[in-house]
């Protein structure tokens, strides 16, 4: 090599040193044009979201000279030249996932789980090549999962849990070889699981619960080597479990209830899944026996298989199961025999951390053995009804201090209730019905203060219901019926003010006057005292039964009239006093009280008139009169007696009149039976308050027009019944479709329900009511009640659906502000209207945002008057007082809407519509639901709103679905509209009635809000 000569050597290390600094330089140029490029990603991000918070948790991301890598939330690389994590769990954020977040490409964690953020993945989401943890769980995502995603080579943790995600699972993520923790519970998946999965060995979890995902579980799944958790509850999976899952000895957590799942357990199940902790077969269709290696799982802590059709014997072996915590295994077919049949119970007592036992609707034979004390300390689950278990229970129950449910209904038991029952003081439900139980009730049991269900019903229980009852402040239900109780009912056992479901005390020997005390149970909807010896009047102080739907107090020794009070239950549907002792009028207000669907008021001594126009005896469908000869038509009575000839005719009309009614009950009786046989529609009082407008239609006409109530022409569902699109020819509404609601006839006061619709709607007309087409009072095929109403189709579904994004316009946007605000005050007219201008006042009873319809044109329209009431002429001059007296005296409404007094025992009023108006009109311009999630504790939609009401908070405020956003900030008067409309809202959902504006008042605000808006500057 030729020799370098000095002068070129110096020339030659300088320039290297040059080049070596100029790539330093161009190293740091290009680190921080990186940082810049995560920063102004970050901005953006921010940008799509908004908060729930007073305080902006993101404030730190303000500051335009501050370094990212300081930023909430933020977590950069060790030089802090890029970002590669970001944690925003738990801020109550809200809004969407920005475009922008596809350009934080050094991203390895993104943990956006437990806020409220809505919209779709953002395709770009799939650029993250570098990401690890992907957790975006606990939101209210919707759309699809992006495919893109099985790109991200290095992720490890995929959480999508509890979001509204509709898709199938894409094969595609089959690629991602370093998966861990796949979640994708609580969604509305679809499809099957890929069976290239089984390739994705590093899995740990799969968790697709809670979604409609379907077809078989593919054995490839038996495949991975790591995996702890299946879980696949609810859905719709059949076959088959593969044997290769029964192989999987790393299973920890195997979850596979409510599918259509079948087969039966092998014999070595339990031997080759040493490791399981979490077992739930339930709801599903597996037989054959349970496998003796199932009790071979020494950790395991939760054995679920109820609801199945397994046989056999339970299996020895439950003493080897120290940390068992639930053993349920009711609803199949499980046999024992023997005085020591229930044995097992005697194994579970090495079971320390045992808390529920369920062993219900078997074939269990045997004697309770005494063992059952020993059970864990912190045990409080027994349920052991439905079975054929003898004998007495054992006084070692009460050792069980932790007990809370105590079920041993259905079975052969006999002998006392041992006293020792009253130490279970943690005790709310105690059902002991249909035994051969005898002798006293023990006054002990007056000690479970925490009871909410007792049922002692259908045993041989003697002597007097205990005093002690008078403690149960928390019960709900009381059923003792079907025994043998005697004396009188102590008024200490009435003080029930939580009492809300039944009262029954039929078919004892109870006797002596019902006392005063009967008016305190305001809550509770049903009283049986039928088949007893009460005697005495019927005390007028049963009018405080407010929430009354079915009174029975048939065969026993009330005398006396009738107390009109009865007359003021305004929900009362049952009423049946046959067969006493009563004398005097039927009460007028009774015999108008057009709720009622029956009444028996036979076999006593009444007198006088029966109302033969204008009552409502005419429309009852079941009433009851005969075995009274002193009853007459009001047509048919006469006024004066003056003498001997007068009183003969008197007699003679009285027994043509009987008969008459014994004639038309055995001739109705007859029709009824052949109308159960050749069905056709009925006639009811509902047929009254539709004919005078409408042609009524028939049960098969309803059912063509629903192609027989097809998933298909479904189009929601909810406690009330059904809705289905339907269309009657013979009475087409605009393009033929009309809107079907079905009732539930199973549910508590559809009859009621389906009235007050009716009588609601008879004489209201106005553009935004939803139109009443006509109506079916009928039965079915089978013989049963059939009600539905017919409305009007609406083909934009209802506001809910808009304000939360599950409908859009064809452009893909959602509700713009004008449209917004015109909405809100075609609701605010025709509450107005209901209020003020209809010729009798109507209370709505449950507005909000699922009840109000959208047309073609974006009109909106109020329905469901399922529960609305009429107020009365007296009741107008405190319209918007809480004291109110309307026809309900039960809480009306949703949850949410419900004004604050009336879950103080408050009575429907004007006021509480225009509470539910004004959260519904803060729903509507929010976005937010007054029954979110980040609504806790003492925060409400309100509260939120009106601590977040600042002027630089208003755009935040708007529902991110709103893509006007940018519009309003930058429009003063559209500002200050909304300004005004969320002021009106807070004024009309004031949490005192007192201090409520009416109707008149915030539909004049919100017009004028509207015009102040449009007004040219």
């Amino acid at each position: 090599m030729a020799a370098v000569s000095p002068p070129s050597l110096v020339r030659f290390i300088f320039l290297v040193i040059l080049a070596f600094r100029g790539s330093i330089f161009l190293t740091n140029g290009s680190s921080i044009s990186s940082l810049e490029a995560d920063k102004n990603a970050l901005i953006s991000l921010k940008s799509g979201f908004s908060n729930l918070q007073l305080h902006d948790p993101l404030s730190s991301w303000d500051d335009p000279n501050s370094w990212p890598c300081n930023w909430t939330g933020i977590r950069c690389n060790e030089d802090g030249h890029r970002v590669i994590g970001l944690d925003l769990s738990g801020l109550a954020l809200a809004g969407s996932v920005h475009s922008q977040i596809g350009n934080l490409s050094s991203l390895r964690f993104l943990q956006l789980q437990n806020n409220q953020l809505t919209g779709p993945i953002p395709d770009q989401i799939g650029n993250l090549l570098n990401l690890k943890v992907l957790n975006m769980s606990f939101n209210y995502i919707r759309g699809g999962l992006p495919s893109n995603i099985s790109g991200m080579a290095e992720l490890e943790i995929l959480d999508l849990t509890s979001n509204r995600i509709t898709s199938q699972i894409p094969e595609e993520f089959s690629r991602l070889r370093k998966l861990q923790v796949l979640n994708l519970g609580q969604n509305h998946l679809y499809g099957t699981i890929p069976p290239s999965f089984g390739n994705l060995s590093s899995l740990i979890t799969i968790n697709l619960g809670t979604n409609s995902v379907s077809g078989s579980i593919p054995p490839e799944l038996g495949r991975l080597p790591n995996l702890k958790d299946f879980m696949i509850s609810i859905n719709n999976f059949s076959g088959i479990v593969p044997p290769s899952i029964y192989n999987m000895s790393s299973l920890v957590t195997l979850i596979i209830a409510a599918n259509r799942l079948h087969g039966t357990f092998p014999k070595n199940f339990g031997d080759n899944l040493p490791n399981l902790l979490f077992f739930n077969f339930c709801f599903n269709r597996f037989s054959g026996t349970i496998p003796q290696s199932m009790h071979n799982m020494t950790q395991i802590r939760i054995i679920r298989f109820a609801h199945n059709l397994f046989e056999g014997t339970i299996p020895s072996g439950l003493e080897n199961l120290p940390n068992l915590q639930m053993y349920y295994i009711g609803h199949n077919k499980i046999v024992s025999s023997g005085p020591n049949g229930l044995d097992f119970i005697s194994s579970l007592t090495n079971s320390s951390r045992l808390t529920f036992i369920a062993v219900d609707e078997n074939y269990l034979e045997g004697v309770i053995p005494e063992s059952i004390g020993n059970l864990s300390k912190v045990f409080s689950r027994l349920y052991m009804g439905g079975n054929r278990i003898y004998g007495n229970i054992p006084s070692s129950i009460g050792n069980l201090r932790s007990l809370t449910l105590l079920n041993l209904n259905k079975n052969l038991l006999s002998g006392e209730i041992p006293p020792e029952i009253g130490q279970l003081e943690q005790l709310q439900l105690l059902g002991l019905a249909k035994n051969r139980f005898f002798g006293r009730i023990p006054s002990s049991l007056g000690n479970l203060r925490k009871l909410n269900h007792i049922d002692l019903s259908g045993n041989n229980f003697v002597g007097n219901i205990p005093v002690s009852f008078g403690n149960f402040t928390n019960l709900l239900a009381m059923d003792l019926s079907n025994n043998k109780l005697s004396g009188r009912i102590p008024k200490e056992a009435l003080n029930f003010p939580s009492l809300s479901m039944i009262l029954n005390l039929s078919n004892n020997m109870l006797s002596g006057n019902l006392p005063e005390e009967i008016g305190f149970l305001g809550n509770v909807e049903r009283i049986d005292l039928s088949e007893n010896l009460i005697s005495g009047n019927i005390p007028p102080s049963i009018s405080g039964c407010k929430s009354l739907e079915v009174l029975k107090m048939a065969k026993n020794e009330f005398s006396g009239q009738i107390p009109s009070t009865l007359g003021e239950i305004m929900g009362l549907q049952t009423l049946d006093l046959s067969s006493n002792k009563l004398s005097g009028p039927i009460p007028e207000n009774l015999q108008n009280r057009t709720a009622i669907q029956f009444l028996n008021l036979s076999f006593n001594d009444l007198e006088g008139e029966v109302l033969s126009e204008g009552g409502a005896f005419k429309t009852i469908p079941g009433v009851y009169l005969e075995g009274n000869p002193k009853l007459c038509l009001s047509s048919a009575c006469v006024k004066s007696e003056p003498n001997n000839k007068r009183r003969n005719k008197i007699i003679a009309l009285a027994v043509v009149f009987s008969t008459t009614l014994v004639l038309c009950f055995t001739l109705g009786t007859w029709l009824h039976l052949a109308r159960k046989k050749n069905p056709k529609t009925s006639s009811s009082p509902t047929n009254q308050l539709m004919k005078t407008q409408h042609e009524m239609v028939s049960y098969d006409e309803i059912r063509t027009a629903t192609a027989n109530f097809s998933d298909e022409n479904l189009v929601g569902k909810g406690s009330f019944g059904w809705v289905y699109k339907g269309n009657l020819n013979q009475l087409r509404h605009g393009d033929g479709g009309v809107a079907i609601k079905v009732l539930n006839i199973e549910r508590t006061g559809y009859i009621r329900s389906f009235l007050a619709e009716c009588e609601a709607l008879r004489n209201v007309r106005h553009r935004n009511l939803v139109k009443l087409v006509t109506s079916c009072s009928s039965i079915d095929f089978q013989g049963r009640d059939f009600r539905a109403l017919v409305y009007e189709f609406l083909s934009n579904g209802s506001l809910e659906e808009w304000i939360h994004g599950q409908r859009r316009h064809s452009d893909g946007k959602g509700l713009d502000f004008m449209e917004r605000l015109n909405i809100a005050i075609d609701v605010g007219c025709v509450v107005e209207y209901l209020h003020h201008g209809s010729e009798v006042p109507i209370v709505h009873c449950d507005l909000k945002p699922s009840n109000i319809l959208l047309a073609a044109d974006m009109t909106a329209k109020v329905g469901d008057f399922g529960l609305a009431r009429l107020l009365m002429a007296n009741e107008l001059s405190t319209h918007y007082s809480s004291s109110i007296t309307t026809s309900s005296h039960v809480l009306k409404g949703s949850i949410g809407y419900i004004p604050p007094e009336y879950g103080m025992g408050g009575k429907a009023t004007m006021g509480g519509d225009v509470y539910s108006f004004g959260i519904t009109l803060l729903e509507l311009f929010t976005g937010k639901s007054p029954t979110h999630e980040g609504f806790t504790g003492d925060v409400n939609l309100s509260k939120w709103v009106r601590t977040s009401y600042l002027r630089d908070l208003m755009v935040q405020m708007v529902d991110s679905s709103d893509e006007e956003g940018e519009e309003i900030s930058e429009n003063k008067q559209m500002i200050n509209c909304l300004i005004e409309v969320i002021n009106i809202g807070l004024s009309c959902a004031a949490d005192s009635a007192d201090t409520r504006i009416t109707m008149k008042d915030a539909l004049s605000r919100l017009q004028n809000a509207r015009h102040s808006m449009l007004k040219p500057t």
